[in-house]
């Protein structure tokens, strides 16, 4: 069963910034400048930590997983057009 999680990051090192970003653009939705949305099974998630902690520097840089609801609603202001499909904007 898949679930669906926000990966933000605060990368220090541009070229890991940049292997980061590389990473899960082929992964997830490019929601914000360090923001994807990922629709994963459990195996595809553990997968991703995995690799993540293969790209970063653990004292430099923050990398954040958060599971979202399954029924959840995202208020979305300004110029935010990129949304996952199944995602309600209110």
């Amino acid at each position: 069963m898949k679930a669906n999680y926000l990966v933000c990051y605060d990368i220090s090192d541009p070229k890991r910034l940049n292997r980061v970003f590389r990473h899960m653009k082929g992964i997830g939705i490019h929601l914000q400048y360090s923001v994807f949305h990922c629709t994963l099974t459990w195996a595809e998630l553990n997968e991703l930590k995995r690799s993540l902690k293969e790209l970063i520097d653990a004292k430099y840089d923050d990398i954040r997983i958060y599971p979202l609801p399954a029924n959840c609603n995202i208020i979305v202001l300004g110029c935010g057009d990129r949304m996952p499909e199944g995602v309600d904007l209110l």
